[in-house]
């Protein structure tokens, strides 16, 4: 009996122990199942979620592309604008060099005077001042020059161009060689006066030119201390002597560009270029 009792013991016993595995395995299998649910749902919102980025990625990529071609499209027109205003500038100084060339040409005879004391002019006329100046300090070439003169008149001074003054007077000369006599005479007298005032007799330049001139000014005086024998060509050219050749520039960047393969010269105008 007791045998029996022992082995009914074990059959229930093991029949417990089936139906708690069945439990079990019951419970595992809806845990897994309901884990599995949710890991699909999760993997399903992840798909979701990276399919609308890839859409919204594509979207800022589309966008990106045209920018960029809108960004291109706007560089090429700033291309062409700049390349169209570059043109318009270098005809308009291609213009303005034209037309300075020009009124220089037009003033190539001419003499401006400038110091002659207010009131001599409406006296005496500006013609009449110039015979006198040219009689009393050129008294070889005095006839000379006045049979020349073509034309003498008071011109606006440059200071101030509104007021009309007899200061400055302009004579046109009918030759070239007229009036570079005069002038190296002029050079060479050093001082001329009028009526005991000083007087300046210069060549008649365009403004631009003027200013072209002043520009070589400090380098003319760097050249003048270091024995290079600098001029002043017309209009407004510089010459002077190095390495024993003679050397002609018109404006201080061809000068520069000259001056780096040339470091003596570069290192004596490196203050004014």
């Amino acid at each position: 009996m007791i045998v029996k009792m022992i082995q009914d013991l074990g059959k229930r016993m093991e029949a417990k122990i089936e139906k708690m595995q069945e439990m079990f395995n019951k419970d595992l299998e809806e845990l897994k199942n309901k884990h599995l649910e949710e890991i699909k749902n999760k993997q399903t919102e992840m798909n979701n979620t990276i399919t609308e980025m890839k859409n919204t990625l594509e979207g800022i990529n589309s966008r990106i592309t045209e920018a960029e071609e809108w960004i291109s499209d706007l560089e090429d027109r700033v291309v062409e604008f700049t390349a169209a205003e570059q043109n318009k500038e270098k005809r308009m100084k291609r213009n303005e060099d034209s037309l300075t060339d020009l009124w220089d040409n037009i003033k190539h005879n001419n003499i401006r005077i400038t110091g002659v004391p207010e009131g001599q002019e409406r006296e005496k006329g500006p013609k009449k001042i110039c015979e006198e100046i040219t009689v009393e300090h050129f008294p070889n070439m005095g006839k000379e020059i006045a049979t020349q003169v073509q034309e003498a008149q008071r011109v606006p001074a440059r200071i101030n161009p509104r007021r009309n003054t007899p200061i400055h007077i302009v004579i046109k000369l009918a030759k070239i060689k007229g009036k570079e006599k005069l002038l190296k005479a002029t050079r060479e007298k050093r001082q001329i006066t009028y009526k005991g005032t000083p007087i300046r007799l210069t060549t008649d330049f365009s403004v631009e030119t003027l200013q072209a001139r002043r520009e070589w000014h400090d380098i003319f005086k760097v050249m003048k201390g270091k024995n290079l024998q600098p001029r002043l060509l017309y209009p407004a050219r510089i010459s002077f002597r190095f390495d024993g050749e003679i050397k002609s520039f018109t404006d201080k960047q061809k000068l520069r560009e000259f001056s780096t393969i040339k470091p003596a010269l570069q290192q004596m105008l490196k203050e004014h270029l």
